[in-house]
């Protein structure tokens, strides 16, 4: 474990104390063979995060951390190995799935959510939000059980200067839900959509849809007003009016319009490739979520890695901002019960590949 300022830093940076990060953006597809797949952007411009991917064996141990930067709060025990892709330190799983098949991932959702505060005499009970992924993947193959098992636990900011974060729970069978904590008091939605991104609450997301009845793939028109006749400029007219920007309920919108004009793909790993390109819609340049002038770093994206997952059969695969080569991890090649547990930069080497095709 890092020491305790090394942790309030990384809590706050990716979760918006020291800069804005909510841009993370996530869909869902099925090909034509019924292979389910998630895939989702994570986004944080103020600085390069260390960034990983974790694979987890059946049967480690671990103690959820405490404000005071202690591993000292809830103990869990791997029934399900798990791999997943996480932040600064390998308890800080973003986005996995285990050997089960149940995919999970937080998201940030400020302002709107509320967790418990953070009592001694329930330290035993007591989980970080941004260990709940681990939790979830290490323990559970059902959404239910997630619901009945979270009865008996209090999350708590690890970081209590943070905000908050929100979760996915996909179920191989393609049930989804949405877990947000409102008033310390966990709230799950069923997410028949399969799109999330930050704040305002999941609920008032689906809701705002309704203003874009007007929508549609293809081209609008031809339409005569009085003796004008007016056409199109081009294809793709008929979604005239799709929210562009970096906004949350913008992104939501837009994601909710592009995955389902998605035309369906033959098998899971072309509908992964599918997924990268419609995510490509939504990568953040460093620019935009800052003053002129006022860019932090020299990043090459705000969007440092996007990830899609074929829950069907078993497949991670990501890109960074560094490198836009897609790499897999593949769950039915791993052995969790004899796997060591492992982390691993997202790029050995942080550079992308240019292939020269000059002919002489």
């Amino acid at each position: 474990m890092k020491y305790l300022s090394v942790v309030f830093m990384t809590v706050a940076a990716v979760c918006g104390v020291m800069g804005r990060a909510d841009a993370c953006t996530g869909i869902t597809l099925r090909s034509k063979n019924n292979s389910l797949v998630v895939a989702r952007t994570m986004d944080w411009s103020r600085e390069e995060l260390d960034n990983m991917y974790v694979i987890v064996p059946r049967g480690r141990t671990v103690r959820s951390i405490l404000p005071d930067g202690t591993a000292g709060g809830l103990e869990f025990t791997s029934r399900y190995g798990f791999a997943g892709l996480g932040v600064e330190q390998p308890e800080f799983v973003i986005d996995g799935v285990n050997e089960a098949g149940l995919a999970a991932a937080l998201f940030y959702f400020p302002a709107y959510g509320k967790y418990v505060d953070y009592d001694a005499q329930y330290r035993d009970e007591t989980l970080a939000d941004f260990q709940l992924v681990s939790w979830i993947l290490s323990q559970f193959s059902t959404i239910d059980q997630v619901k009945d098992a979270i009865k008996n636990i209090r999350i708590i900011n690890a970081d209590p200067r943070t905000t908050t974060v929100h979760w996915r729970i996909i179920e191989p069978g393609g049930r989804q839900a949405v877990l947000e904590i409102i008033d310390g008091v966990p709230q799950f939605y069923e997410n028949e959509i399969g799109v999330l991104t930050n704040a305002p609450g999941f609920p008032w997301m689906t809701t705002n849809l309704n203003n874009y009845v007007n929508l549609h793939p293809g081209t609008a028109g031809p339409t005569t007003i009085r003796n004008l006749r007016m056409t199109a400029f081009g294809s793709g007219s008929g979604l005239h009016g799709l929210p562009g920007d970096m906004t949350p309920p913008s992104r939501f919108v837009r994601a909710a319009f592009l995955q389902n004009c998605a035309v369906p793909q033959d098998g899971g790993y072309q509908t992964v490739l599918q997924a990268f390109h419609i995510l490509n819609n939504f990568d953040v340049p460093v620019g935009v979520q800052f003053p002129v002038g006022g860019v932090p770093d020299d990043m090459p994206s705000a969007t440092q890695w996007t990830v899609a997952t074929d829950i069907t059969n078993r497949v991670i695969y990501y890109h960074t901002m560094y490198s836009r080569a897609v790499r897999a991890i593949d769950l039915s090649r791993i052995d969790f019960e004899t796997v060591a547990f492992q982390s691993h930069p997202l790029d050995m080497q942080k550079q992308e590949t240019v292939i020269d095709v000059t002919i002489d």
